[in-house]
């Protein structure tokens, strides 16, 4: 019988999700109220509200159903409970959605974070302030992603000014740490137990989105990282597949910043480095197929085409014949409409050793704006 997942969320990462999952033989049924779901293209596309009763009750008839995205409510997981498997399931879904109560959970499963202070009401932030060193960064608790909905301040004025901008929302002030590099790894975890992880993946954010992900096979601290995520794993009851976003401080520990309940941009480059990507790990993971450790065979790098506008407002176009000429690469657009800030798609370079990489990651950033 052909295994069919579904999939709450109709947006790239679900239409690659597809795309990984078709050549096992697996067919796709997404639920996305959105028309326009670039994932529509490679899977059956279920167009209504995520708790629509129609629509999960065709996502129930499936073998499991996985997570695209953060932002599904939970009443669509609370739904599907009892009826098919969901993985991740909603009680870590409820924790990874909402930054006081996941970084709580991450020093609960003995994983160290930047210090942190959560902020319901006013007359929270003066001591929150004073908690994390006198400067941080802001975050809503809820809904920010892509460096929106947060702010640096540095004084109990901005801290104040920033709340009030960000709606007066339940936040958490983050205190800043004096980190080296951001590295990302993700960890997947079958129902009855196996684990398995990917590669440590080095990242360059510019203004508050992902840049550049960066695999050399010689990553320090990948082992720490993997212990960390197993820990967190285990400690959560995670089913399917999980990304943890790390900082790398001076000494090499390492501090966990985010964790995605799902695949994330910084594996992309895993499509085509060679062996098994991000993106088929969590089909196998939540399906219950064989599940190994998965890495690139080569060296590889991503970046992301996001929507950058002129002075003018004039969309600023990638030097696409630049990109198609340059060794190595392999484009992947994602079918949205432009907008400035939006992810539209990913290039991904393969390269034969470190040294070309770095060089050819270079010119290719040269390409895209």
């Amino acid at each position: 019988m052909t295994p069919h997942l579904g999939i709450l969320g109709g947006g790239q990462l679900a239409q690659m999700l597809a795309l990984a999952a078709l050549p096992l033989g697996v067919r796709v049924t997404v639920l996305e109220p959105d028309a326009q779901a670039p994932a529509r293209l490679c899977a059956a596309h279920r167009h209504a509200p995520y708790t629509d009763a129609a629509a999960l009750q065709a996502l129930a008839g499936c073998d499991a159903v996985t997570l695209e995205f953060e932002n599904v409510p939970l009443a669509a997981l609370a739904a599907l409970e009892g009826r098919v498997p969901v993985r991740p399931g909603g009680e870590l879904l409820s924790r990874s959605k909402h930054r006081a109560r996941e970084k709580e959970a991450l020093r609960a499963a003995e994983a160290g974070t930047a210090p942190f202070a959560v902020i319901e009401a006013g007359t929270d932030l003066e001591a929150a302030l004073a908690a994390v060193g006198g400067q941080g960064i802001l975050k809503t608790s809820e809904l920010g992603y892509d460096g929106k909905g947060q702010a640096r301040v540095s004084d109990a004025a901005a801290l104040s000014a920033a709340w009030i901008g960000l709606g007066r929302v339940p936040c958490v002030l983050e205190g800043l740490v004096p980190f080296e590099r951001e590295v990302s790894l993700a960890v997947a975890r079958t129902a009855d137990g196996r684990l398995a992880s990917g590669p440590l993946i080095e990242n360059v954010h510019r203004n508050g989105i992902l840049r550049t992900s960066l695999y050399t096979g010689n990553a320090a601290g990948e082992g720490q990282a993997r212990e960390l995520a197993g820990q967190v794993a285990q400690a959560w009851g995670l089913e399917g597949l999980m990304t943890l976003e790390y900082f790398q401080l001076p000494d090499g520990r390492l501090l966990v910043n985010e964790v995605a309940p799902r695949v994330h941009n910084s594996g992309h480059l895993t499509q085509d480095g060679g062996g098994v990507s991000q993106f088929e790990a969590q089909v196998r993971a939540v399906l219950g197929l064989p599940l190994a450790d998965w890495r690139p065979l080569h060296p590889c790098a991503m970046v992301n085409v996001v929507g950058v506008a002129a002075a003018d407002g004039t969309p600023l176009e990638p030097d696409w014949a630049g990109i198609d000429a340059l060794p190595g690469t392999h484009l992947h657009l994602y079918h949205k409409d432009w907008r400035a800030g939006r992810k539209l798609g990913h290039v991904n370079l393969v390269a034969p050793d470190e040294q070309t990489l770095r060089q050819r990651l270079a010119q290719l950033e040269a390409l895209i704006p």
